[in-house]
């Protein structure tokens, strides 16, 4: 097994590695090609299609990401289809985001899979920990959300705005608070009304909150 080797398994794993030991890593970043992407004009759809598919590891049909975005790679976020994605989205990925078909995140979404250990003496050279993010078909990610490494989110499940999401969310499901439970299912009850009971303001301009559980978050 080469260096290389060795601190792609500890990344993998989840254990701690330093700035220096995954420098390596660097050539994948895609910077530049990000600046490029939010300097483009709104209407430009060619361009920044062509930009997308560039920057990210793979991207899907129909899918609007709005600018700016940010990310620490890019390489290493995967967008299913019909993906809406608002301004200031950051994805810090050092390892893997992957995210599913007709998934609506709002302004400000913060994805982070890495984290850094709490006493300061293992925080030398930037030491950190990685762990990748899966956000299932069908979520909806309120404004100013921060995922946590490591986190799942289930299919169909809602993520009130202001929320920090530290542990996996199941499938159909209302989510809010810091740090952030669940409040309640989603059931057939919701088919009834455009805007659900236990959640705020619909479309993906908006984000998701609370009227019966609590103070709103939208």
């Amino acid at each position: 097994m080469t260096d290389h080797d060795e601190v792609l398994d500890r990344i993998h794993r989840g254990l701690l590695y330093t700035e220096s030991e995954a420098s390596f890593q660097n050539p994948q970043r895609r910077a530049d090609l990000i600046f490029e992407y939010n300097s483009t004009r709104p209407g430009d759809d060619t361009a920044r299609r062509a930009l997308l598919e560039r920057i990210l590891g793979s991207v899907g049909a129909r899918t609007v990401l709005l600018s700016p975005f940010h990310a620490g790679f890019g390489s290493n976020v995967h967008i299913g289809d019909d993906f809406f994605g608002n301004v200031n989205l950051t994805f810090v990925d050092d390892v893997e985001i992957r995210i599913g078909d007709g998934v609506m995140i709002a302004p400000g979404v913060t994805l982070t899979t890495t984290g850094h250990p709490i006493h300061p003496a293992l925080r030398e050279d930037f030491r950190r920990f990685s762990e990748p993010i899966v956000i299932e078909d069908r979520v909806w990610i309120g404004s100013n959300v921060v995922v946590l490494p490591g986190v799942r989110i289930g299919y169909g499940s809602v993520i009130g705005a202001g929320s920090v999401v530290s542990r996996d969310i199941p499938p159909m499901s209302v989510a809010v608070g810091v740090p952030c439970r669940v409040v309640r299912p989603i059931t057939d009850d919701d088919l009834t009304t455009r805007v659900p009971a236990a959640v705020g303001t619909a479309g993906p301009d908006d984000q998701p909150g609370l009227r019966s559980a609590g103070p709103r978050t939208a």
